[in-house]
């Protein structure tokens, strides 16, 4: 630090790779590491299934909420929906320690993680508050929603991500010895 500038740990934007179109999303060796993975496949299963049972969680909810019925069914989907969530963090923390060297916070990923961590905490908040008993049915549900909206977001956030991997891809292919790796995953 000098000149009374304090230093951030959050990388600017210029500095993000994937930031723009000069610079890739992945290094060669990066997107050759991602394409070996297995934790690429592992996550590309992981994603739908968890949007899957975000949809039948969702429902359940907005159902509870709108006729008082079915709430157990409500708990019980939030929680398996919680439990998915933490499988793909973990699993996701892998796949960034084996294709950029640390387990979260990669540049490329970095806003996604840090939305992630909120994503999380939400979830947690909700498990928390369920188990503690400190909120209403229609409080935890309402938790539920608010965790379930920065899911949304989330996950659009990942998909721009892989839309912006799979654009570049073409232009990376020849440089990664010479081969086509796969298409892209799902980070």
């Amino acid at each position: 630090m000098s000149g009374g500038q304090v230093e951030s740990a959050f990388p600017p934007a210029r500095e993000r790779r994937g930031a723009n179109a000069s610079t890739p999303l992945y290094t060669p060796e990066e997107r050759l590491r991602r394409d070996r993975s297995p934790w690429t496949l592992v996550q590309g299963v992981l994603a739908p299934l968890q949007f899957a049972v975000f949809l039948v969680s969702l429902g359940l909810v907005l159902r509870f909420l709108a006729t008082g019925e079915g709430y157990q069914a409500a708990v019980v989907s939030i929680v398996v929906k919680t439990l998915v969530l933490y499988a793909i963090m973990v699993t996701g923390a892998i796949w960034e320690k084996v294709v950029f060297g640390v387990y979260l916070f990669a540049r490329p990923f970095f806003w996604e993680d840090v939305f992630s961590m909120a994503v999380l905490a939400l979830h947690t908040a909700y498990l928390l508050a369920l188990v503690a008993g400190t909120l209403t049915p229609t409080g935890l549900m309402l938790l539920a929603l608010a965790a379930y909206a920065a899911y949304v977001i989330n996950a659009a956030q990942f998909v721009l991500k892989l839309r912006a991997a799979r654009r570049e891809a073409p232009v990376l292919a020849p440089v990664a010895l010479g081969a086509t790796p796969p298409a892209g995953g799902l980070r």
